[in-house]
């Protein structure tokens, strides 16, 4: 069995720029590649510059059709698109993460975090 994987998405990204710097990106890249379930948490909160944008269509792409990805996000698919950087790379990855997905959509008056108080 497949391992899986639930990250930050600020963290994957950390971790891709320290492994191109040390000499480690394509291991890194095909742990997330080989996951049976990837968890993409806090996804696409800020913008994101080319190389990240990049480094998610090479993880995105390996997995489309192959591997199950959840991206978890506070803004609605709609809003995606501005904080990929580069248009061609967001119509690539937005258009393997629409075809074939299901949108749910969590509606809360109140933070989460806040209740747990």
């Amino acid at each position: 069995m497949l391992p899986k994987h639930r990250v930050r998405l600020p963290e994957l990204l950390t971790e891709l720029a320290i492994a191109r710097g040390n000499g480690t990106y394509k291991q890194a890249v095909a742990t997330y590649k080989k996951a049976s379930l990837l968890i993409l948490d806090e996804w696409l909160l800020v913008p994101l510059n080319m190389t990240e944008s990049r480094d998610l269509l090479e993880i995105i792409e390996a997995r489309y059709q192959l591997a199950s990805t959840i991206f978890i996000s506070q803004f609605a698919p709609s809003g995606w698109y501005a904080n990929l950087n580069e248009s061609t790379i967001a119509d690539a990855i937005l258009d393997r993460i629409v075809h074939d997905s299901y949108e749910i959509l969590i509606e809360v008056k109140d933070s989460m975090r806040k209740k747990g108080r």
